[in-house]
């Protein structure tokens, strides 16, 4: 008896190993993985962006194989912050859990190529932008910047002055560097300056201790700024729905502020910003409104924005909106004592919009975060922004040992509560539309 019992188990052994190894092998290459890596990692792991590394063909992959399935099954990879159970966004970068089990299975099994063509290949993507075609004008700076390798870190102006046939639709705007990794952030003003004379002012001023100079040197090309937008860790280029953006004007300038990390040794860095023109007319204009520290409501902020050493302290900013507005994204920031950022809206109704929650910051993972359709605000309702710090050593990332008195300014040092909005005025049935980028 006991002989037939075990004739029957090892029977049913080799009918149910060979199943397992048959599901295990139709993982491939070919029709499951490319797909998931091409949607999700390629856009930044190729060639001139910046990832360490590419992740475009069988053999990049295949040979990170173990690392994927560990970075992913840890949910550190690909980087999105924002809590999904708060709000959905457009442009999210999560793989599901069947997804994430795939790549797991793929790299425990071989890592099977596949038989016939890859399933989704990868768009033709362009060096040098991370945008669906080359730019239609790039404005940087003629000459290279040397950061000095004293771990001093500075704030660059540069005048980038530039002139087209005529003013033109802006359809998409982005910030360009051969040197990312040594920026902390930069941002970037267009102006309309028909006439001034470019000859007259320095190329670049160094901002760092004084604002002084600056305004001495570039004040007069301040008067119509058209557009203000700009660069941190994280971000990507910033594009616009049909009929929707803003109008480059013929001749102006770009000031540019980069801001540098410290760094140990001498680094050359040339930047710019680069602009993709559409061939039909903006219907609606747009405007970037920054709410917080530096900007509209910081008077707001309670308490009084500065950190103490060695605690951890939450500050919160109402602002009253005064005209109803179609919001298209939001973009918080914060610096490296930053550990939790949430922002919502409560309407004259006392509805409450939900626009953002970002349970554990990452300074090092920043973006834009773009809404599916429109959101509808209406005239009255009040911008609530809430941010926690942790100014302790409890903190890895604090940037201060031991921890210092930390106060509201720029520096990689010092601590922001900001969030942009990009918005445009409200019309009947906006709230429906999709968010449509290219």
């Amino acid at each position: 008896m006991l002989h037939k019992v075990f004739r029957s188990f090892c029977c049913c052994l080799l009918l149910i190993l060979p199943l397992r190894h048959v599901s295990a092998q139709q993982v491939t290459w070919s029709q499951h993985i490319a797909p998931i890596i091409h949607r999700n990692c390629t856009p930044c792991h190729r060639h001139g962006e910046a990832a360490p590394f590419s992740l475009v063909t069988y053999d990049e992959v295949a040979k990170r194989a173990n690392f994927i399935k560990r970075v992913t099954e840890s949910h550190y990879m690909p980087p999105w912050k924002p809590d999904p159970h708060y709000v959905t966004f457009a442009n999210e970068r999560r793989l599901s859990d069947e997804e994430i089990k795939l790549l797991g299975d793929w790299a425990e099994h071989g890592m099977p190529k596949g038989e016939g063509e890859v399933k989704e290949v990868p768009q033709a993507f362009v060096e040098g932008t991370l945008f669906h075609r080359p730019p239609d004008l790039v404005v940087k700076m003629n000459t290279a910047y040397t950061l000095k390798g004293d771990n001093v870190e500075r704030f660059i102006v540069y005048k980038l002055p530039f002139e087209i046939p005529d003013s033109l639709a802006v359809e998409a705007i982005e910030f360009t560097s051969n040197n990312r990794k040594v920026i902390h952030h930069a941002n970037y003003e267009i102006n309309d300056v028909p006439d001034a004379d470019f000859n007259n002012t320095a190329d670049y001023v160094d901002n760092t201790e004084s604002h002084l100079d600056y305004y001495q040197q570039y004040v007069q090309y301040r008067k119509k700024m058209k557009y203000f937008g700009g660069w941190i860790p994280g971000s990507s280029y910033e594009s616009y729905p049909e009929d929707i953006g803003w109008v480059m004007p013929k001749r102006g300038v770009v000031l540019l502020t980069v801001h540098y990390a410290p760094v140990g040794k001498d680094e050359e860095v040339i930047s710019g910003v680069q602009f993709f023109f559409r061939k039909k007319p903006v219907k609606r204009l747009i405007r970037a409104t920054s709410y917080g520290s530096g900007g509209v409501g910081e008077k707001e902020i309670e308490p009084f924005f500065y950190i103490p050493a060695n605690v951890e302290k939450s500050f919160k900013m109402n602002v009253k909106l005064t005209e109803t507005q179609s919001i298209l994204y939001v973009w918080p920031h914060m610096h490296l004592l930053g550990q939790t950022f949430k922002a919502y809206a409560v309407t004259p109704e006392k509805d409450t919009i939900r626009l953002i929650s970002i349970p554990q910051w990452d300074f090092n993972w920043q973006e834009i975060y773009w809404f599916p359709k429109m959101v509808k605000i209406p005239k009255g309702t009040i911008l609530t922004i809430e941010g926690k710090y942790d100014n302790t050593v409890n903190n890895a990332a604090n940037p201060s040992f031991p921890p210092q008195l930390v106060y509201g300014a720029m520096r990689t040092k010092d601590e922001m509560m900001t969030m942009i909005m990009l918005s445009l005025p409200y019309e009947k049935g906006d709230e429906e539309k999709d968010v449509k980028r290219p």
